[in-house]
């Protein structure tokens, strides 16, 4: 790739040959959480088969919760070459749609773009898992995407989540595999209000700050200190950027990352199976929150998912942004650091772990934003 980060992939995927279908036969699918939590969808697809679990007799009213996007169907055989080597990539996607109840985070214009974006890598034996964010306004080249009979013509220096707006989740994928050179085995979205109303049938997420944030912009207004978050707090704290650091989207992905551990903590500690009523209210919210890939798209698939991915907690993750700098010619926008890229994107073909080297150096590792907020 050349360092402007809007050439395509020049390596090819080690493995099998392409075409349709899943890339391994791993032990049951995953999840991840989205604004994702804004990047948490993640972590809300294992609560969510958790509560599906102990409501067998329900299943069917949750499967009719959960909406399904035939990705394989979508995209056809243009997509990364499979491989087999037991590990699995999740694209984890939270949309700004302002639509519905969504409408008080903003105007609704009648679009929706991917907010938030993390690829999430979880490696053979399920132990442990590398997040990488990308930022929204990393500048990449979008390939030419179909939506409602529509084609969107390629676009060299396109916004990354304008993908999502211009052909919904498959153009999404097809951007991250055009970007990285990896197949992902599933994808998974959350909405705002379902993030927030999940965050409070859990009772909260515990928090602790360093400096205060105060931002009007997305409702937040905390104290240093230790809080508890409800979901109205919690979807401040994982859209502010104007409220810490520089203001950056960059130092809002240090946040959310801080809290999607946090989060997965609180999900650990908590007695899903004490009280059916609200382990019920945990599996109904969370299936209407989410929107999966259609191989995902029922809540025994998703139990399945989330039960291989149990062992694995917030110290097992390793937590990076894309290699990124500012563009010179725009200092709104990112454009990836090709060569560091390339150590990313390499490292996690290989089911490997991305080197230090990789991020030194990058933009996104600059911003001081992730020591803000730390787990109690």
């Amino acid at each position: 790739m050349a360092d402007d980060g809007n050439s395509t992939p020049e390596y090819s995927r080690p493995g099998r040959g392409g075409g349709s279908g899943r890339r391994r036969k791993a032990p049951a699918p995953r999840s991840t959480g989205r604004r994702v939590l804004r990047g948490t969808v993640w972590t809300l697809g294992t609560v969510l088969v958790l509560g599906g679990a102990g409501i067998g007799y329900l299943y069917y009213k949750l499967d009719g919760n959960l909406t399904g996007v035939n990705i394989n169907a979508a995209l056809g055989a243009d997509r990364p070459k499979n491989i087999d080597n037991g590990s699995m990539d999740i694209l984890v996607l939270g949309s700004d749609s302002r639509a519905g109840k969504n409408g008080q985070y903003g105007k609704d214009e009648g679009t929706s773009r991917s907010d938030t974006a993390m690829i999430v890598h979880v490696y053979k034996g399920r132990q442990k898992a590398s997040v990488v964010s990308i930022p929204r306004d990393t500048l990449v080249r979008r390939p030419a995407c179909e939506k409602d009979g529509q084609t969107a013509p390629a676009e060299r220096l396109a916004m990354f989540n304008s993908a999502y707006e211009v052909g919904g989740p498959a153009c999404a994928v097809k951007t991250v595999e055009s970007l990285t050179g990896i197949r992902m085995d599933h994808y998974l979205e959350v909405d705002f209000s379902g993030f927030k109303h999940l965050i409070d049938q859990l009772g909260g997420v515990d928090i602790t700050t360093t400096q205060p944030i105060h931002d009007a912009k997305s409702h937040l207004d905390l104290a240093p200190g230790a809080h508890k978050l409800n979901g109205e707090q919690s979807l401040g704290l994982v859209r502010t950027r104007h409220g810490v650091g520089d203001g950056s989207d960059l130092g809002r992905i240090k946040l959310q990352q801080a809290f999607v551990k946090a989060l997965l903590d609180q999900i650990k500690s908590v007695d899903l199976f004490s009280s059916p009523k609200k382990l019920y209210g945990l599996a109904d919210t969370s299936t209407k929150a989410l929107t999966t890939d259609s191989e995902l798209a029922s809540v025994n698939k998703l139990y399945g998912f989330s039960k291989s991915l149990k062992n694995i907690g917030s110290g097992d993750m390793r937590m990076v942004t894309l290699p990124v700098r500012y563009d010179p010619n725009n200092p709104n926008r990112v454009v990836p650091i090709d060569s560091k890229a390339r150590q990313v994107w390499r490292a996690l073909r290989w089911d490997k772990p991305i080197p230090a080297s990789a991020t030194k150096g990058s933009a996104g590792e600059a911003t001081s934003a992730g020591k803000v907020v730390q787990k109690p």
